[in-house]
């Protein structure tokens, strides 16, 4: 998911309009850029995106960045004492133009990145970092924040104002705002290069993802492949001008699904090495960015006061220490360990028994899991993807949030701007009310980063006027022919509820401020509403109203829905072991001291040797495309988070079981008024603390995923 930078993005007081309409009389102009100005137009205004062209980028950054200089210097220029509401809340209130700029630019970077939005985001990275660092550095706005954090105990604030002035204090506090003029300098020259390093890192990815395919030659190449799948390798081949050929692209929509049932084994070691080496040779080799990109972490942290730059991400998390994440890693990594020997013996007793006369790799996984999977279970995916109709999900995650919050879910039919013909937009209703907009962006396309996200084009306040929020859930889909039913995966169903999740976090959001409002909560806590929403899908409920059949219409039967609540922690070794080798590297490489240049590829070879990864699985997300960590600074070190919030998540969602159902109304509205509603505006534990009654049970991960739980 994105999320919303520190720099707060409001409209400014009278005060600060004054100090602006001064700044730019000599460009009067400025709001007609439609990056800058405030959204107009239904629904409490919409992003502009029909207005919006490349050439507007820039200079909108540019004078968003003025804009804002403007209004910190007259927060600076107030000759009154520090307080609250003239040096706390005007900074809060300050930098909106300038906010709304980078978060448009932001969505085109991640769904429209043509060479054009490349060349843009290489250029405004290094200025957009050299400008949050100016912001950082400022020594007299520190000094009038400083002053209201050392005067909060008699300012008598109201809590969520001592959460905001907190946040605020904390984020210039962590970032060097302290520090002498020679390492204010270093700071400024490390983030400056680091933006660029993630721009290269980003931009290798997508070519890679772009370029790199795999061409089936002929229709023996289509062996054991389900229909829907050979339709969506034709279109793609048809899109690279191969009509009469089939195209496997390198995203994890199109790959994953030809190595569950490619019989081609070959083949499926192709595919497999063309997505796992995803910037790792050539002109797109990332391991001498990263080893770059380490060094420069690794230097930031000690200027900051950490041992490493793991210390410094983790203290500002709900762990506290990465110590504290590895222990959480390494309890659940042993019984994970288990499941996967026993996970590849039955693959490999089933291989054998085919007389297949190979040894199971890496390639081989999925699609012997699945063999076993209708072995054990007499569950076959594909027969569950039929039912799968993603249109269908899409409203069953509608009625869900229905049954649980009241919200309604209404499509927009009159022209609401989009940046794409695919993107649907919908208005969000509470009794009859307007809660907020939501945004669809469903299919694969070339200049769209892979995966599933959410972000948001506007956060909820009440600040300065009652804002409604304006979110995106953006996924990758292979879009089929006019009229053609899009059939999703289980895996991509759960994740078309995770980023859901994320949506409604920050739809219910009812926060005061914006800088604590909707996700904008800690890494490690940010990913809890998202992960809980998975669990409605696989509700009888949800299946037995929405699992509707493609062709004969007929609902999902009992019989199947009771194998997939029994199947519920098949392969459960597989997934958490992916998970868990992407969590450790991560956490392991930035915990590293720093000092002399770290190869990632020795690294991951050496880490995994050391605790005993099993050959058969690679990283979810190998070093070289690893963008979570690699792309920016989002989950560097946090990658962690949704194994801790997946703890958070089981313990909530046992709650759900003892009040008797995962509808319960009581337990749903105490989720919402605990958790969903409140944003940053409480610390997360104690947030859980209310909505449990207690902290969090760790061993209910244990149980979730039907391990052995331990004395």
């Amino acid at each position: 998911m994105q999320r919303r930078t520190f720099i707060a993005s409001s409209a400014a007081s009278a005060l600060l309009v004054m100090f602006r309409n001064q700044a730019f009389a000599k460009d009067p102009d400025w709001m007609k850029n439609p990056l800058l100005a405030p959204f107009t137009g239904p629904y409490g205004g919409v992003p502009p995106w029909d207005k919006i062209k490349t050439a507007n980028i820039k200079p909108a950054l540019l004078a968003g960045m003025e804009l804002h200089r403007a209004e910190l210097a007259a927060i600076v220029a107030s000759k009154e004492a520090p307080t609250f509401a003239n040096t706390i809340a005007a900074f809060e209130d300050a930098g909106r133009p300038l906010g709304r700029a980078v978060g448009l630019m932001s969505t085109l970077t991640g769904t429209m990145n043509d060479k054009a939005m490349q060349a843009i985001e290489t250029e405004t990275a290094p200025l957009l970092a050299a400008y949050s660092d100016e912001v950082i550095q400022n020594e007299a706005l520190f000094a009038r924040i400083k002053a209201v954090w050392d005067g909060r105990a008699a300012a008598k604030l109201e809590p969520d104002q001592a959460r905001l002035l907190e946040i605020h204090y904390r984020a210039f506090a962590r970032r060097g705002a302290a520090l002498g003029k020679k390492d204010k300098q270093r700071t400024k020259e490390i983030n400056e290069k680091l933006a660029a390093l993630y721009t290269t890192f980003r931009q290798n990815v997508l070519a890679d993802e772009e370029t790199n395919i795999v061409v089936l030659e002929k229709e023996a190449d289509l062996a054991g492949l389900p229909d829907a799948l050979k339709a969506a390798a034709a279109d793609n081949a048809e899109a690279k001008n191969l009509k009469g050929k089939w195209v496997i692209r390198n995203t994890r929509s199109s790959v994953d699904p030809f190595l569950t049932y490619s019989t081609q084994r070959d083949l499926r070691k192709k595919v497999w090495q063309m997505f796992v080496g995803r910037g790792d040779t050539g002109k797109t080799d990332n391991k001498p960015t990263m080893t770059q990109i380490l060094a420069l972490r690794s230097e930031r942290a000690k200027l900051f006061g950490h041992p490493s730059h793991a210390h410094w991400i983790v203290d500002d998390n709900m762990a506290k220490k990465p110590e504290t994440a590895m222990a959480l890693m390494l309890k659940v990594w042993p019984a994970a360990i288990a499941r996967v020997r026993e996970e590849v013996a039955d693959m490999q007793k089933l291989a054998d028994g085919e007389k297949a006369n190979l040894k199971v790799e890496p390639w081989d996984y999925r699609f012997y899991a699945e063999k076993v999977r209708k072995a054990k279970y007499d569950l076959d995916q594909n027969e569950v993807k039929g039912y799968l109709q993603l249109e269908n999900m899409r409203e069953a995650m509608f009625w869900a949030a229905g049954q649980l919050y009241g919200l309604k879910f209404t499509q927009v039919r009159e022209r609401v701007p989009v940046y794409q013909p695919d993107v649907r937009v919908y208005e969000v209703t509470r009794a009859a009310k307007r809660v907020g907009l939501w945004y669809f962006d469903p299919y694969a396309r070339d200049g769209k980063r892979s995966g599933a996200w959410m972000s948001e084009y506007r956060t909820q306040e009440t600040f300065k006027q009652n804002l409604t929020p304006i979110v995106s859930n953006n996924s990758n889909y292979v879009k089929g022919k006019p009229g053609e039913t899009v059939l999703i995966s289980w895996d991509d169903a759960e994740t078309l509820f995770h980023e859901f999740g994320h949506a409604l976090h920050g739809l219910l959001s009812n926060i005061r401020y914006p800088t604590l409002a909707g996700t904008n909560t800690l890494r490690d806590f940010v990913e809890y509403p998202s992960q809980i929403n998975e669990h409605w899908l696989s509700t009888p409920e949800v299946l037995n109203k929405f699992a509707i059949h493609y062709k004969t219409k007929k609902p999902i039967s009992p019989e199947l829905v009771g194998k997939i609540q029994k199947a519920k922690n098949f392969n459960q070794g597989f997934t958490t072991v992916e998970y868990l080798m992407s969590a450790i590297y991560d956490m392991r490489i930035h915990m590293a001291p720093g000092g002399k240049p770290i190869d990632p590829g020795a690294f991951e070879t050496s880490v995994f040797k050391e605790i005993g990864a099993p050959k058969e699985i690679v990283m979810r997300h190998r070093p070289t495309q690893f963008l979570h960590i690699f792309a920016d600074d989002g989950y560097s070190a946090g990658y962690y988070s949704y194994l801790w919030a997946d703890t958070l998540t089981a313990d909530a969602a046992e709650a759900f079981k003892e009040a008797g159902s995962l509808y319960d109304k009581a337990t749903a509205k105490r989720f919402h008024d605990t958790i969903l509603s409140i944003g940053n505006s409480v610390p997360p534990d104690e947030a859980f603390r209310k909505f449990r009654g207690r902290d969090v049970d760790t061993n209910a991960l244990m149980r979730d995923r039907g391990f052995p739980v331990g004395k």
